[in-house]
């Protein structure tokens, strides 16, 4: 079930649409092959942990920044029109991202909207220089919390028949889960705080014409706006 019918609707028959049709149906791939990867495994983040956060901002492709700013709107419209103006909700220290929330669940103040990196971040695979599968823990994870792991997880790095031995299972493949979304851009990513105003803005531009029955809603604001 989408996270944003109302914007969709709203956006329906422009340049956007099938973006945001993209995204969100990557996202709910790699939730179901999440889903069986923690079933098998068990092997979840520690309560309350949200270090991946702190020192990092996202560098984040369009389209993920097209589907944040239209769960911004459909979830939080407040916030999204402040953002839309340069003001992110939470200050915080130079390289840690721009919408972490200490008290939140997942540290997260878009938790439903957060880009791939988030998502797959200790929760997938992938290719070494040799082309082989592997998967690495979540480097931020305490010893003492592999350590009680059954059997003890004691590596940094697993080979796909070894994690399939330790943990029972593989997580999916970041680069299938992300492939589409890639594909479908030209690869340039951004800064969440420099790109999610702009598509904030881009988005409620699109909406207003639209709703206002303009017969061509794919073009881009004027530079003021953009």
């Amino acid at each position: 079930m989408t996270q944003i019918p109302n914007i969709l609707k709203k956006l329906e028959g422009t340049s956007v649409y099938s973006t945001l049709l993209s995204i969100e149906s990557s996202y709910e791939r790699i939730e179901a092959e999440q889903g069986d990867w923690y079933k098998k495994s068990n092997f979840n983040c520690p309560s309350g942990c949200g270090s991946c956060c702190h020192g990092f901002e996202p560098d984040i492709l369009e389209g993920e920044a097209l589907y944040m700013a239209a769960w911004l709107l459909e979830n939080q419209e407040f916030t999204a029109r402040k953002i839309a103006e340069g003001e992110f909700p939470f200050s915080h220290e130079d390289g840690t991202c721009r919408l972490f929330k200490s008290d939140s669940p997942f540290h997260c103040s878009i938790y439903g909207g957060r880009p791939f990196i988030c998502r797959l971040f200790g929760a997938s695979s992938f290719r070494s220089r040799t082309g082989e599968k592997v998967w690495r823990p979540c480097k931020f994870y305490p010893e003492d919390y592999l350590l009680k792991h059954n059997p003890p997880l004691q590596k940094r790095q697993y080979s796909e028949s070894e994690t399939e031995i330790v943990i029972g299972a593989v997580p999916p493949l970041m680069s299938d889960m992300t492939g589409d979304a890639s594909s479908s851009s030209n690869g340039e990513t951004f800064l969440i705080h420099e790109i999610l105003p702009q598509m904030i803005q881009r988005l409620l531009w699109l909406i207003d014409m639209n709703d206002n029955g303009n017969d061509n809603p794919n073009g881009t604001p004027s530079p003021a706006a953009a």
